[in-house]
């Protein structure tokens, strides 16, 4: 089974490179996700992986939803 946790700190971990922040917040999270922050913080709590906004969100930033998901893999697509 795969761990909210680890694939949110992956997805924080891009949304750092690319905005050139020193944090990142669950809204922006959501928002980069094109969730409602409120959603988001439901499915936080529950644990539940929002699959079809990563895979959204994967195709934007040209990263490999392997590596987003499981940590396996190159994390940019060429």
């Amino acid at each position: 089974m795969i761990d909210f946790l680890p694939v949110i700190h992956r997805i924080k971990e891009i949304l750092l490179n690319e905005k050139k922040k020193s944090r990142i917040l669950d809204r922006e999270i959501a928002l980069a996700l094109k969730l409602d922050p409120q959603y988001f913080a439901v499915i936080k709590r529950r644990k539940k992986i929002p699959y079809e906004s990563i895979a959204y969100f994967c195709k934007e930033y040209h990263i490999n939803m392997n590596w987003v998901l499981l940590g396996e893999g190159p994390r940019h697509l060429t």
